[in-house]
């Protein structure tokens, strides 16, 4: 997916050490953040993790469905998600062809963490939700394996795929 960075330049961007297990939510698909994010993080923290996830998805799946296709799914993805968590909304770029990462990242550095935890699963979750109606759950999962379920030697995830 075209990713913007903080400097408007686009481009994959590197990947972020993480570490744990698959967490899920009570409801719904996998939550990756649960994995990488300490009880207590900051709203840095969480962004900075959000970030790293989504970049971890461009790496999985760009290959598959290409950066159009990463994109359109984040879009609608973020849509879905801002129906329950309006503040999304502001994540959303101009360019519907493309994922801007600032944006998402300016939305939840104007959330208190817990909240921008929340929105974030909840964008992971509808990402998950949409992917699966398309290719269903088997292959959604196995496509998202390395992003949802981390391994703890923090092998970069284009390591990790088959």
């Amino acid at each position: 997916m075209p990713l913007q960075s903080q400097n408007g330049h686009q481009g994959h961007q590197g990947h972020q050490g993480h570490q744990g297990h698959q967490g899920h939510q009570g409801h719904g698909g996998p939550d990756p953040l649960a994995a990488r994010l300490d009880a207590d993080a900051g709203i840095e923290q969480v962004a900075v993790t959000v970030m790293a996830i989504w970049r971890d998805i461009d790496q999985a799946l760009s290959p598959i469905i290409g950066e159009r296709g990463v994109a359109a799914l984040f879009n609608r993805s973020l849509k879905r998600a801002a129906a329950t968590h309006p503040w999304l909304a502001a994540g959303r770029g101009a360019a519907l062809d493309a994922v801007d990462l600032p944006a998402l990242k300016a939305a939840l550095l104007m959330q208190p963490p817990a909240a921008a935890a929340v929105g974030g699963a909840a964008l992971f979750r509808s990402f998950h939700d949409l992917l699966a109606s398309l290719v269903g759950v088997t292959l959604t999962n196995r496509l998202l394996h390395a992003v949802w379920a981390p391994t703890s030697g923090d092998t970069p995830v284009q390591d990790r795929l088959p």
